[in-house]
């Protein structure tokens, strides 16, 4: 039986958290994010990749991926294709179970298939999932300029990118304290330029 409401309570959840700060469940509490980060550490040659359209990628799977199409077929369309799903769920439960095994088609090779393309991406670009195609990332990174935690840059920041070298989000902090990419994990505030402040105090 399909429940066709308006998830109130989860809205509230996603304001009420974004609201206070801004996308740091991103950087502190999300295991696919830490998984990624895991995988970068790899030894491999690394790739400095970024635009401006793939950045938005996620908000077009926000809407369209997680939203719109689930509104119309009923089914949760984004959980379906999620790698980490099929790693945590998905794939156990084909090796463990003989009757799953043979219900498998086309649809679950598909999936091994983006499962296998975004772990090999993590190996060599920082954070592809989080970056470029995660939904929930990119509710919590509307908040970020309005969010009551902010990261600020002093003055006498020399521009050195040390801040993007230690940032997951390959991102220069000091271009957009608030940046909607960057995910309050505060590795950059190592940097004596860089503060993180609540209700306008430093910590």
């Amino acid at each position: 039986m399909v429940i066709e409401k308006i998830p109130y309570f989860l809205i509230g959840f996603f304001i009420l958290i974004g609201a206070s700060v801004g996308s740091l469940v991103c950087g502190w509490f999300c295991p696919t994010g830490w998984f990624q980060e895991m995988l970068y550490k790899i030894k491999t040659v690394k790739l400095r990749f970024s635009s401006k359209a793939l950045n938005q990628l996620r908000f077009f799977n926000l809407v369209i991926v997680a939203l719109l199409i689930p509104y119309l077929v009923k089914e949760p369309w984004f959980s379906k294709i999620c790698f980490m799903g099929m790693l945590q769920g998905g794939i156990p439960l084909a090796l463990s179970d003989p009757e799953i095994r043979m219900m498998i088609g086309s649809f679950f090779y598909a999936k091994i298939a983006i499962t296998v393309s975004f772990l090999s991406l993590a190996v060599f670009i920082k954070r592809p999932f989080c970056r470029f195609f995660c939904p929930l990332g990119a509710i919590y990174s509307l908040f970020n300029r309005i969010s009551l935690l902010q990261l600020e840059v002093s003055e006498g920041c020399i521009r050195c990118n040390r801040c993007q070298e230690v940032c997951p989000m390959d991102i220069k902090i000091y271009e957009d304290p608030a940046s909607p990419q960057c995910i309050r994990c505060l590795a950059c505030t190592s940097c004596t330029f860089v503060e993180m402040k609540f209700l306008g105090k430093g910590f």
